[in-house]
Formats: C-alpha cells, structure tokens, sequence
C-alpha cells in the first residue's frame, strides 16, 4: 500500500506540471449549512479535474522502453483528458477508449490533446475490457483510472493541499467512483492529521464501493448526472485503502446532485459536474452531521455538457420555485387571456409560456383552459400570482 512518502514524492514530481488549485472559505455556503464549508476548486485545472494529477504522475514515472510504447486508458472523460494531456506534453503517443454514452463535449476535449478515440462499450467495464484487449495487441503500457498506486499517490497531492492551505480542517468530504481520490486524499490526511474524518460520496444509483465497504447490496442503476464516478467495479487497491483510512460512505439521490450544481453555479459563479457537485450534495442533504465543523470539499471536476447544465439549471428553478406551472380555467371569450396576463404582470410574475387548451379538458365546451409557465420570485411569489388570478374571478391552480 502508497504512503505518505509516496504521496509526498508525487508532488514534487507534479510541481510546475498541474495547477496547486486554491482552497478557499464559501462564507455564504458556510452560513447555509452552519458548518464552515472551504472549496478545493479542483474544476480549475487545465483539463478542469483532479485526474491529470494521478495520469501525471503515473506517466512521469515510465521508463526504459515503455515511454515509446505509448499508453492507453479507458474513461467517461476526465480520466482520458488527464492521459491525453500529459501524453502530448511529454510526447507519447495516446490511445483513449470510451463508453459510447460519454458527452461529447469530453469526447471532443480529449480528441483536442492529440489522442486516438475508440468509443467502445455502454460501460466503464466493457470499455475497460476493450483496452485491455488493445494494450496486449499493440503492446501499450496500460494507465488504469484508479486501481493503480501511481495514480492513487497523484490523487492524494490534492488532501496534502488542502491541509497546507487549511491546517485546522477536521473533515473532507469526497466523491468516490473507483475510489482513487478519496484513497490517496484519506492516506495523506490521516498520515498529517490522525484525527480527522474523511467521508466518501457516491450517487445512489451506482453504489459499488458503497456496496463493498459496507457488505450491502443496494441495485445499480443505468445512468446518472454523475457519469464521473459511475463506476460498475469497485479497484482492489483503493477498496483496501478506503476500508483502512475512511471513515464513511455516504450516498446521494439525482435532486441532491442537481441542487448542488446550481448552488454552485449560483452562490460560488464555479461550474462543476455532478461528480464534482457530490461533496456538497451530501453536506445539504445531512447538515446537522457538519455542523459546527471545519469541513472541506473537493470540486473534482467541471466537465459538464452545456445541454446537461440547461436542463438541470431549469429543473433548479423549478425546486427553488423560480420558475412555476400554473393552470387557469376561464370563459373562451375575447379579453379573457388578456386580463389573466395582465393579473400575472401586476403581481410581479413575467411569462414564460402560455399554452391555450380546449380540447383535452373536462370543463364545459364554452371554457378554456389555460397553462401558463412564469418566472417567479420563489414559492411565496407563486402564491402571490395564485391568489391574484383568483381575486380576478378565475380558478387558478400550481401544476
């Protein structure tokens, strides 16, 4: 098992070669939650993740004939971003195998480094498997995502930060998919600081190493907003490493992810993918287990497809009540919708949408029902607007 030397050796080796990202108090967050929350903005790397430092640090150390060989990696994105880059910064030749479902805003970014893409596979297993069978066919030095000490010791330089930046921390809070940052972050901070907690964030639907540290059995899903850590098979060396130096694992449902993208994008103005927004996920989902602590986050990544973040910026608002359905049933005579709109104005509601329905309804042939989509101020907002329709003589309803 990696040590704090190894973890200590990394980050000389990193030096000059990745971003040392800051690690900063969200006072708004911290007010929020009643613990105090600071930020390691790991979405500030040049790849925009915490991956390059394990790819780095594990490509930096081949050698003999190894480096001619080239390498090859399978990933969802960040891991194949990490890889590519530092490929071409030390001139190896990369080839990147990916599940077929990995953004394409990913896709494009890796491709951009010079490396050779091989979509393969609904899965990280089955993409894994393909590589494997690649690296043994052109006889391509293989660069795991997580079940590898190089990469562990690479991803642990980001717990030596945090503590350098924040002495006093007394909990880190980190997403877990295969387990490589949360092994290497755990091995420093408890090597640094023995009392300190270090908490695992998996999502819901893909509770693998949630499953194997905790002998549960919960069902994997399909897909989720975290693709980053939707791991099917849990590494052997991190499980070992997660088992010693955690202290818990954790899980968050799609809502909490969601929620914490936009809160991020709202309070901190940092983008962060769903694996990257679990931390906080968990941390406003249980903050009576923070409160009153020193709690650090780690944004692992920023990788996120701008359709992706639409819908669930969109959604967001829908949760805060910013943005409200309402239905409204009136005469189907002219002026009707004009008073209804004007009403919505006057209470301070703008419209986004209106959609007329006469057909598929059940209320009498000479009346209409009307849906109307508004930005509002928040739920008290919506009330407001509801009870204003009404005062005006109309049957007005949230959807």
């Amino acid at each position: 098992m990696i040590d704090l030397t190894d973890i200590q050796s990394a980050a000389r080796r990193l030096e000059g070669q990745v971003l040392q990202t800051p690690c900063v108090e969200s006072r708004t967050l911290s007010e929020i939650t009643g613990a105090q929350v600071f930020l390691k903005f790991e979405n500030l790397q040049f790849t925009a993740s915490f991956k390059e430092r394990g790819a780095c640090n594990k490509l930096a150390q081949l050698s003999g004939s190894a480096p001619a060989r080239g390498v090859i990696a399978m990933s969802a994105g960040n891991h194949a971003q990490g890889v590519a880059y530092h490929a071409q910064r030390l001139g190896l030749r990369a080839v990147i195998v990916m599940p077929r479902f990995t953004p394409g805003v990913k896709v494009e970014r890796t491709r951009s480094f010079g490396a050779e893409i091989v979509l393969h596979g609904d899965s990280l297993d089955e993409a894994r498997e393909h590589a494997l069978a690649l690296a043994a066919e052109q006889n391509l030095n293989f660069v795991h995502p997580y079940d590898d000490e190089a990469i562990v010791a690479g991803q642990g330089t980001v717990g030596l930060e945090m503590l350098q930046a924040v002495p006093d921390l007394d909990t880190l809070v980190v997403a877990v998919g295969g387990g490589g940052l949360i092994a290497g972050i755990a091995v420093a901070a408890k090597a640094l600081k023995p009392g300190i907690e270090v908490i695992g964030v998996q999502a819901l639907r893909f509770p693998t190493m949630f499953n194997a540290v905790k002998h549960a059995s919960l069902p994997q899903g399909a897909s989720t907003i975290a693709e980053g850590i939707a791991v099917g098979t849990p590494g052997r060396i991190t499980q070992a490493l997660i088992e010693k130096y955690v202290d818990d694992v954790v899980l968050v449902d799609e809502g909490d992810i969601e929620q914490a993208i936009v809160m991020l994008l709202e309070i901190e103005k940092t983008l962060v993918e769903g694996a990257g927004a679990a931390p906080l996920a968990a941390l406003m989902k249980d903050p009576q287990r923070f409160r009153g602590r020193k709690v650090g986050l780690v944004l692992g990544g920023g990788n996120i497809d701008p359709l992706l973040l639409a819908a669930i910026i969109e959604r967001g608002m829908v949760r805060a009540g910013r943005l409200a359905r309402i239905r409204v049933s009136a005469r189907d005579v002219p002026g009707s919708l004009a008073r209804i709109t004007a009403i919505v104005s006057e209470a301070g509601g703008n419209i986004d949408e209106v959609h007329h329905q006469r057909a598929f309804t059940l209320l009498a042939a000479q009346n209409v029902e009307i849906e109307l989509v508004i930005q509002t101020r928040g739920r008290a907002h919506i009330t407001a607007v509801l009870d204003a329709l009404r005062a005006g003589g109309f049957h007005a309803q949230e959807q």
